[in-house]
């Protein structure tokens, strides 16, 4: 295993917090940008896992974000220390961001990056952002009452229509190494899964993919994780992780590791669908886009983000 070469640090998450961190063989990292389906990977990972629709514990819980800044580190790493299943865990960290080991099985997963924007929209409405920001302040502060804070509740993106977020997220030319979320940093992202994709430990899963056939692609990543599964369990699972399915079960699959930063469990299930960003965007917008992305994203990575493996 070797230490990554280098560091992500956003206002919510340190890839740091991977430092010394020993993998088990068999893990496996969901590694993907937000609002791509993570949490939908996460929930297909432990039907796979454990093989019913009735989970052992809140999927947070089963599947911890270990970057994210709302623990503190130790407590993260002690519930991993704690779990005896086959773990999988999750983070938002570009693969260079996490370290290497040749017996853990990085998957990552594609969206249509028109479709993340509206998609996080709607997400950063549905956060209590005053919660973050304490819980962060407070784990960095071991707890300590003393160091609470008050802090307003407010981002300006709240206020943003879907045309003019979307507009501003595609233009947003930070650096991703302090910001994740822009088009830029979701190309950043995939960009080191996509180069990375024909070695045997590194898997790509798409959004689209998973939509179109949902079986298949539970199949063949239970065939790439080395799980087998008796043939009268597939129905079931499938039908577990339909979005459906996942959304009548926000209350144990929304990702707000049981501490309240979230307003709506089932808002977070927004919709599941995609191409919803084409009614926001004229056709000088679509022409902006294609020009931007051509300049961040190679041809055959920009035609598997739009579209999948199809």
């Amino acid at each position: 295993m070797t230490t990554h070469p280098v560091r992500y640090l956003t206002p919510m998450e340190d890839s740091s917090r991977w430092d010394a961190f020993e993998f088990r063989p068999g893990d496996i990292v969901i590694n993907s940008p937000a609002k791509c389906g993570t949490t939908w990977t996460q929930t297909i990972c432990a039907l796979l896992i454990f093989q019913t629709p009735q989970l052992p514990g809140p999927l947070s819980s089963l599947s911890p974000w270990i970057d994210m800044l709302v623990r503190p580190k130790q407590e993260v790493w002690d519930n991993l220390a704690a779990q005896q299943h086959r773990r999988f865990i999750k983070t938002h960290i570009p693969l260079d961001g996490i370290p290497v080991d040749p017996q853990v099985t990085y998957i990552t997963v594609g969206r249509d990056p028109r479709d993340v924007a509206i998609s996080l929209r709607s997400h950063g409405k549905n956060l209590k952002r005053d919660v973050i920001r304490r819980l962060i302040h407070q784990a960095a502060h071991s707890g300590n009452a003393a160091a609470e804070v008050q802090i307003d509740d407010h981002d300006e993106r709240d206020f943003l229509d879907e045309r003019e977020y979307l507009l501003r997220w595609v233009d947003n030319d930070d650096s991703p190494y302090d910001n994740l979320d822009s088009l830029r940093a979701l190309i950043w992202t995939q960009s080191r899964a996509w180069v990375r994709r024909a070695e045997p430990n590194v898997i790509l899963l798409h959004y689209a993919d998973l939509s179109n056939d949902l079986a298949g692609q539970m199949r063949r990543l239970a065939e790439r994780l080395g799980i087998e599964i008796d043939e009268r369990k597939w129905p079931e699972l499938v039908e577990a992780a339909t979005f459906q399915q996942m959304r009548n079960r926000a209350d144990e699959l929304a990702p707000d590791e049981q501490l309240g930063y979230i307003r709506d469990h089932k808002r977070f299930f927004r919709s599941g669908k995609s191409g919803q960003w084409q009614q926001f965007l004229t056709d000088e917008d679509r022409a902006h886009y294609d020009r931007r992305i051509a300049e961040l994203a190679e041809p055959d990575l920009r035609e598997w983000l739009h579209h999948g493996a199809r």
